[in-house]
C-alpha cells in the first residue's frame, strides 16, 4: 500500500515572503528583529574589555586624564597657546578630549569587530551592521564613564556651562555617526583586505593632531578653515566646547555645517560600501 506525502501549510506569521525590490526594507527590520542579540554583543564586548584587569573601568578614566595633563603642558604651559575665554585650558582641552576618544575608539574597535568575530559570522546569519555598531556602543559606555572627570573638573575650577549644554545630547549623536561611517567603510575594507588593520592605528594617530584636542580651533589660520573643517570631528569638538564652556568656544556655523555634511556623506557612503560587500563577508573572513 503506497502511503501518501503529506505536506504541512505553515501558518502564514511563521512564512517569509520574499518580494523584489524589499531588499532594504526588509533590512531594517532584520535589524529591528535581532535587537537582543545587538544587546548581547554589546555586553560581551564591554565585559571582554575589562576582564581581568586590576582596576577596571578606571581605565577609561586614566587615558584621557593622562592625555590632558599631556597636552595642558606642551599646548598650554610650553606653546603658550590660548584657551578658549577664561576657561581654564585644562577643561578646554578635557571637553575636547571627550568626543575625540569615543570617535578614536569606537573607529578603531569597530574596524575589526568583523575580523575578531569571524567564527560568529561564518557560521550563523544575522545582519554584520550590527556588529560594529555594538563596538561604538561599548566606546559610548567609556565615553560616559570619563564624563564623570569633566563633572568634577567643572565643580573643581568652579566653571558651571550654561544653557548650550541642552544640545549637548546633538553632538553626542553627531560624534556617534561620525564614527559610525568610517567605520563600517573601513571594516568592510578590512575583511578583503588585512593590511587595513595596520593602516587604522596610523589614521587614529594622525588625526589626533589635525583635530582640535590640544588647542583651539580659533589659532587655525583662516585660510586654512575650509580643509580643516573637512575633518568632521572638528565641528564635533566645537560643539562639545561649546556647550560645556557656557558659550566661550567660538562655535563657527560654516564649520560645523561642512563638518555635518561630512559626516553625512561619510555615514551614507560608509553603509552603502558595508552592504555591497556584505555577502562576502562569510566567505572572506
Amino acid at each position: 500500500m503506497i502511503e501518501k506525502s503529506r505536506t504541512k501549510i505553515l501558518p502564514m506569521e511563521n512564512q517569509t515572503i520574499i518580494e523584489a525590490g524589499q531588499s532594504e526594507s526588509r533590512y531594517w527590520l532584520e535589524l529591528w528583529h535581532y535587537r537582543e542579540l545587538f544587546q548581547v554583543l554589546a555586553w560581551r564586548d564591554l565585559s571582554i574589555r575589562y576582564k581581568q584587569t586590576i582596576i577596571g573601568g578606571i581605565w577609561a578614566l586614566i587615558r584621557p586624564l593622562l592625555t590632558m595633563l599631556i597636552f595642558t603642558i606642551i599646548f598650554g604651559r610650553v606653546a603658550k597657546l590660548p584657551s578658549d575665554g577664561s576657561a581654564p585650558y585644562a577643561l578646554m582641552v578635557f571637553a575636547g578630549m571627550l568626543p575625540w576618544t569615543f570617535f578614536a575608539t569606537g573607529l578603531a574597535d569597530a574596524s575589526n569587530s568583523l575580523i575578531n568575530n569571524a567564527n560568529l559570522i561564518s557560521k550563523v546569519y544575522f545582519p554584520r551592521l550590527i556588529v560594529p555598531t555594538a563596538m561604538i556602543i561599548v566606546s559610548f559606555v567609556d565615553f560616559l564613564i570619563s564624563f564623570f572627570i569633566l563633572v568634577g573638573m567643572l565643580i573643581w575650577f568652579d566653571f558651571l556651562p550654561g544653557w548650550q549644554i541642552i544640545f549637548l545630547p546633538l553632538f553626542v549623536a553627531l560624534a556617534f555617526f561620525a564614527s559610525l561611517g568610517p567605520s563600517l567603510w573601513i571594516t568592510a575594507l578590512n575583511v578583503r583586505y588585512r593590511d587595513f588593520r595596520y593602516i587604522i592605528p596610523f589614521i587614529v594617530q594622525f588625526g589626533l593632531y589635525v583635530s582640535p584636542v590640544g588647542f583651539s580651533s580659533s589659532v587655525v589660520p583662516e585660510h586654512w578653515r575650509l580643509l580643516y573643517s573637512l575633518n568632521p570631528i572638528v565641528g564635533v569638538i566645537d560643539g562639545f566646547r561649546w556647550c560645556i564652556l557656557n558659550g566661550q568656544s567660538h562655535l563657527d556655523p560654516t564649520n560645523l555645517t561642512i563638518s555635518v555634511a561630512v559626516t553625512i556623506f561619510f555615514l551614507w557612503f560608509g553603509f552603502f560600501q558595508f552592504r555591497k560587500m556584505e555577502k562576502s563577508f562569510a566567505d572572506l573572513i
